[in-house]
């Protein structure tokens, strides 16, 4: 980020040797041209730690979901089990009241 800063002074000091001697003018260049791929590079490794964030973030949140997909599923098996034996042991209570009236 610094290098972007010097950007704007490195270009003013270009203007400034625009008399100087053609050797000056190369080394203003050149400095101007190692700060543009500085600020390239560093803009080019922002980006790749977001987009790495980006989806760690959605991983995390997929992997939430997956557990809470998980929970609900386990739950309702548990429910359909609960149900199925009180069904059950329903019809045996019937099952039972109906011989005791027969007798």
């Amino acid at each position: 980020m610094k290098n972007l800063f010097l950007l704007p002074i490195v270009a003013a000091a270009a203007l400034g040797l625009a008399a100087c001697s053609e050797n000056a003018q190369n080394e203003t260049g050149e400095a101007a041209n190692a700060i543009a791929t500085d600020v390239e590079t560093t803009t080019s490794e922002a980006a790749s730690d977001v987009e790495a964030a980006s989806e760690e973030a959605f991983g995390a949140a997929e992997n939430g979901l997956d557990q809470a997909g998980q929970s609900i599923e386990n739950a309702g098996d548990r429910t359909e089990a609960a149900a199925d034996n009180a069904a059950r042991e329903t019809g045996e209570e019937v099952e039972e009241a109906g011989k005791d009236m027969q007798n």
